[in-house]
């Protein structure tokens, strides 16, 4: 699943699938609101879904009815990591903590599902066929009980006869108790839901005139009685009846008949799925959807046919999912070996989705985020992130279907794989370089921030109370730079042995990570035994590095040090098995005296000696960021420089820039701090930053993130106590600076790019006007007189949104009768496009003007406004939440709109509102005034009645 950050980053999946994407809207670079925008629904995404307000998974042994703190009442099932027992009739419980260690294979399996859905405008009934067998470890008599929430029991059947020997309890359904049940029977049962009213779109819920489902983590439960968790795989047969008035009718699978219902204005279709899966890929989709249509051809030369569906006046900006659908399927055979295995694959895109988008076997049903593009309403972000997302959940046919997780838990077996996947899959279409770069820039700004907080968690927890608040960046992006370490350590060819022994092994299995590290280690011949410390261990590891030149031996000297820092429950750390992968550039020529090589660490503290060193060297460290920490390295502004213009790293340019830009904002914010009076910039930091510009690069993309000064939150998380606004005036001051003493270059850059040619989707075409885009922001932070000017043009002149947003970006910040035009001019030209309209309220809350709260307030009483859409209130309060310098404003009013906001939206969507909580997860890294002010927000939110476990989880958790 793809996890959707707000339209202003993306990210993740990944609705960051869920995947995990943090591509800016704003020229394909991340500014420094828009990565916090993307950790504020940091899981996940996603690629993913977002729902469900109950407690779910790990359940302890019975409890009597408890009414919790928060107030609300929830039932609990009496077995460990199901609701496999007798549950006491209207028995209820606090939100129960779930535990790894607690899992226990269910009592009874099904190996069959036949389910008829009949759908009415105001009722939908189901009717449930199970073929049940008992376990053989379980006990004859036992009885079996189900999940269902939200459900509407008529009828009972065994074997086709009536049944009264069953309980319903709060969330559940217990078959049996007074008599045994069969080994083997086949249970149905019907009920009535009403999908019209779900609002946490989880489950079977209207969207629009569209029906649609997502039944990750536990929406299936929403629509029948089941054992909704991931290891019950079964065989589906799915028959849908809807009125003729909603002609598409769509599930897993083949579709094997359909037909008119006699004497009615309804019809039907009947789906079956081959391969058996577990609940949570199961999807139905009844609607009045256009499509656009192509075939594929395998490797074994089966034809494939493709649809993608979205309403009907969407179908002209289709056709570059369809591509990036070819393109993965091709890909998946080139790279993995992976062929599809079913007769059709359909892409549904729906307006209301909790996530970025789901791998519902043979139907993925997307976010229109994710699904949408044309160059009138899509920037270049958002058509690789189309992209990226449709190959993520493409991928995951193998990767998380055929191959599936055993519990909630192993999570990242299937989407820290899958996201590695997708980003390999990015990196071969466009650039190596560049998508690294991305990756990393939203590691550091997201799941960094998730290592440092009280969330803090492995990247496969050992406990959750609502599964839903584990969709995060650790999963998604740090569980991918897991999968990435694996390849860095075994080489390309091995890795790819373990991937199709795992494949191999466990098709058709719900398997656990350990199953990953054991073909990995099996296909290599290598001891993987500590390597598992990545899955068990939290926290964001520090890697420290010492080097010596000795010119008398030739020889370089390089201590390495391994610690990290403690995390709720983890006081202390063991070492990881660590690939570092370094070279050495001499001084002379600006030549590798050492190519990159491989170091393992797996001690606390290494020490390596490089020998026939001719020339002094300067160290280039974790080239192609070969593992997932911070790293601890002194080195000279003159070595940073040198770095920037001769490593042979591209990766590596870019992060000694990095790291030199960020010493100077740091130096400056010291300096604001100490007397409010910021130092003039090192020369030697001006003329890198020139030289960088005023270079002729193949590859202005690069070029554009090398000229790209580091965002608020990768800065923020370098210090121990965060002053939002002198950090936000430092990182200003420097971008104003350089924008000053480099005028002429920026405009000569400027107007060199400034062709007026006709918009193409291409990668050279994306660096111009990535470049272009950056050199108009500069333009504008230097503060000249025809700033506004030249803002208005880029505006007016713009023949993509690209350009478009990334004009008014700047202007929303530039109080006039520019501002209002723009504005005005760009909601007209929108012609009621949701995903434009998105933009158009996310620009205004990333505003930094000091009336930025106020309209946001307002904004929430526009008509095009609503909470009820996970998407329009990503893209206003999510988004003001990532908007440093104003969300932290001294009075607090911008911390009670948002805790406000949360309570609203709990009552709706619990997943979402969980998400919005994320811009207080570091409240205790500010200052005592904000602190006690945001402590005060998140305890008013916890005195809510009937507060969702979601909410409930995460409120709780950054109090500790």
């Amino acid at each position: 699943m793809n996890f959707l950050r707000s339209s202003a980053v993306s990210g993740a999946k990944s609705a960051f699938s869920r995947t995990t994407r943090t591509v800016s809207a704003n020229a394909g670079l991340h500014t420094a609101a828009t990565a916090q925008v993307a950790s504020n629904f940091g899981l996940n995404s996603q690629p993913k879904g977002l729902s469900q307000s109950t407690a779910k998974g790990f359940c302890p042994v019975e409890k009597k009815a408890v009414k919790s703190s928060h107030g609300r009442v929830r039932g609990v099932a009496a077995r460990a990591f199901s609701s496999q027992a007798v549950a006491e009739k209207d028995t209820a419980a606090a939100p129960v903590e779930k535990f790894r260690k607690d899992y226990a294979h269910p009592p009874y399996w099904v190996k069959h599902v036949e389910l008829d859905i009949q759908i009415n405008d105001g009722k939908t009934t189901v009717v449930s066929k199970l073929t049940i067998e008992r376990d053989a470890s379980t006990a004859e008599g036992e009885p079996m009980t189900l999940d269902g929430e939200d459900l509407k029991l008529r009828s009972v059947k065994i074997d086709g006869q009536p049944f009264k020997d069953y309980e319903e309890g709060k969330n559940t359904l217990t078959i049996g108790g007074s008599e045994a049940l069969p080994a083997s029977f086949v249970l149905e049962t019907e009920v009535d839901i009403v999908p019209e009213d779900n609002t946490q779109l989880s489950g079977l819920y209207k969207s629009g005139s569209t029906y649609c489902t997502q039944c990750e983590a536990e929406g299936f439960r929403r629509i029948t009685y089941h054992l909704d968790r991931p290891d019950v795989m079964a065989k589906y047969r799915v028959r849908v009846e809807a009125d003729k008035s909603w002609p598409v009718l769509l599930s897993n699978g083949n579709m094997i008949d359909s037909g008119d219902v006699a004497g009615s204005s309804r019809h039907f279709a009947v789906f079956e799925d081959p391969f058996p899966k577990p609940s949570y890929l199961f999807a139905v989709v009844v609607g009045n959807l256009g499509k656009i249509s192509d075939t594929f051809t395998t490797m074994s030369g089966r034809k494939v046919e493709l649809n993608v569906f979205s309403e009907p006046e969407n179908v002209d900006a289709l056709d570059h999912a369809m591509e990036s659908l070819k393109k993965s399927m091709k890909w998946d055979e080139e790279r993995f070996g992976r062929e599809y295995d079913l007769d059709v694959y359909h892409i549904v895109a729906v307006n209301d989705f909790n996530m970025g988008a789901m791998e519902n076997k043979g139907l993925n049903v997307f976010n229109t985020a994710l699904t949408l593009a044309k160059p009138e309403t899509a920037t270049d972000g958002d058509y690789m992130r189309v992209e990226g997302v449709i190959g993520h959940e493409y991928f995951h046919n193998w990767s998380g279907n055929r191959v599936t997780c055993r519990d909630w838990f192993q999570l990242t077996l299937k989407e820290g794989l899958t996201v590695f996947r997708d980003q390999e899959f990015s990196a071969d279409m466009w650039s190596h370089a560049v998508k690294r770069i991305e990756e990393v820039v939203g590691l550091r700004g997201r799941q960094f921030q998730e290592d440092a907080g009280p969330m803090a968690h492995p990247i496969r927890p050992e406990s959750y109370i609502a599964m839903d608040n584990f969709y995060t960046a650790t999963v998604y992006t740090k569980g991918a730079e897991v999968i990435r370490m694996y390849h860095t350590l075994l080489g390309e060819e091995t890795f790819r042995k373990g991937m199709d022994l795992y494949f191999e092994r466990h098709d058709g299995e719900a398997v656990t990570c350990d199953d990953f590290r054991q073909a990995m280690a099996d296909a290599s011949g290598r001891d993987l035994t500590q390597f598992e410390r990545w899955y068990t261990q939290a926290g964001t590891p520090v890697l420290h590095a010492e080097g010596v030149y000795n010119p008398e031996k030739s020889t370089y000297t390089l201590t390495l040090k391994q610690s990290c820092p403690a995390t709720p429950g983890q006081p202390e750390k063991l070492p990881f098995h660590m690939p570092v992968k370094l070279g050495l550039i001499g001084k002379e020529d600006g030549k590798e005296v050492l190519a990159s090589t491989l170091v393992e660490l797996t001690d606390e503290t290494q020490t390596l000696e490089f020998q026939d060193i001719k020339q002094v060297p300067v160290l280039s460290i974790l080239r192609g960021y070969s593992a997932p920490v911070r790293l601890e390295l002194e080195q000279s502004d003159q070595d940073l420089a040198y770095l920037m213009a001769h490593d042979t790293d591209a990766f590596n340019q870019w992060d000694a820039g990095q790291r030199l830009m960020t010493r100077v904002i740091l130096d400056t914010y010291e300096s604001l701090k100490a007397d409010g009076s910021p130092k003039p910039l090192p020369n030697q930091f001006v003329e890198a930053v020139r030289s960088v510009l005023s270079s002729k690069s193949s590859d202005l993309m690069l070029q554009a993130y090398m000229l790209n000064l580091p965002n608020l939150q990768t800065l923020s998380g370098t210090l121990d106590v965060i002053d939002p606004i002198k950090l936000h005036e430092a990182r200003k001051y420097v971008q104003s600076s350089l924008a000053k003493t480099l005028e002429k270059e920026f405009r000569d850059k400027y107007a060199e790019l400034s062709t007026g040619k006709e918009y193409e989707l291409t990668s050279k075409a994306m660096g111009e006007r990535t470049m272009r885009n950056l050199c108009l922001r500069y333009l504008i932070a230097s503060g000249a007189d025809d700033r506004e000017s030249i803002a208005d043009a880029h505006f007016k002149t713009a023949n993509s949104m690209t350009d478009k947003i990334a004009a008014l970006g700047e202007l929303v910040s530039l109080p006039g009768e520019a501002r209002e035009a723009a504005l005005k001019t760009f909601y007209d030209d929108a012609k009621g496009d949701a995903l434009v309209i998105n933009k158009w309220f996310t620009q205004q809350a990333l505003a930094s003007s000091p009336d930025t709260l106020d309209q946001v307030k307002a904004l929430t009483e526009h008509p095009e406004f609503t909470l009820k859409n996970p998407n329009r209130a990503r893209s206003l309060v999510g988004a003001f939440g990532g908007n440093m310098p104003i969300f932290h404003s001294e009075d607090g009013k911008a911390y009670e709109f948002l805790a406000d906001t949360i309570v609203k939206m709990d009552e709706l969507n619990p997943q979402i509102a969980a998400r919005l909580l994320g811009p207080f997860g570091l409240w205790k890294r500010y200052d005592n005034k904000r602190q006690g002010m945001m402590k005060a927000q998140i305890e008013k939110i916890l005195k809510k009645d009937n507060l969702s476990p979601d909410t409930f989880e995460v409120a709780t958790q950054y109090l500790k």
